[in-house]
């Protein structure tokens, strides 16, 4: 079963193709790699399959249903896009408790779970405006992990982590691999991408090519 698939995609911004005529498929349970220079549409890439955007022209499916006006956003992900964005004035766990709570799909255990892969302490009363960029990221993807997602998204997901929660955020997308999820990762390191990824597409003007 594909986890994410393309057809003949295209995103269009002001005149200009960002992406153009994009058809990709990629099975479920496997970690994939996105790479490219800056402003090549690795982010573009990423935010049309979480539905952020929608496409100028094509089709995006996310398993096995269509994105459409109707259902715009995919029933189970995780997203990590651009820096990652919460309530300055309230607490780390504060923050993902609200936005569990829109969903309501989880409760205080699998917040606390999440955090503490990350190596963030839930009891920390520390406001999230006050957190480093190392801080702000984990806690992004402890957002992103928390509903025990199919499918998880990570634009530059290591942006400010240290040498240890680099390690930490490693095992996390291992361990989603081995029981069946899908990772789509957009980085510049090539070591994180050569060591998690079973397969690597380059973003090109505007299409997306296996390496």
């Amino acid at each position: 079963m594909d986890a994410v698939k393309l057809v003949r995609v295209g995103k269009e911004f002001k005149g200009i193709w960002v992406l153009e005529d994009v058809s990709i498929s990629l099975p479920s349970g496997g970690i994939y790699g996105i790479v490219g220079r800056n402003g090549t549409g690795k982010t573009v890439f990423l935010k049309l399959i979480a539905g952020l955007i929608k496409p100028t022209a094509g089709e995006v499916w996310v398993d096995e249903k269509k994105l459409t006006k109707e259902t715009p956003i995919p029933d189970s992900i995780g997203v990590v896009i651009e820096v990652p964005g919460f309530l300055p004035n309230l607490s780390g766990y504060k923050n993902l408790k609200y936005l569990a709570s829109m969903k309501n799909q989880i409760g205080d255990s699998e917040i606390r779970k999440a955090m503490e892969r990350l190596g963030l302490d839930p009891k920390e009363h520390k406001r999230v405006g006050s957190y480093s960029l190392g801080m702000r990221q984990k806690l992004g993807i402890a957002q992103a992990i928390m509903e025990n997602p199919e499918l998880l998204l990570l634009d530059e997901p290591m942006n400010g982590l240290d040498e240890a929660s680099v390690a930490k955020v490693k095992n996390i997308l291992l361990d989603y691999k081995k029981i069946g999820k899908t990772v789509i990762l957009a980085s510049h390191h090539k070591d994180d991408i050569n060591e998690l990824c079973d397969k690597v597409y380059e973003m090109n003007e505007g299409r997306v090519i296996p390496k």
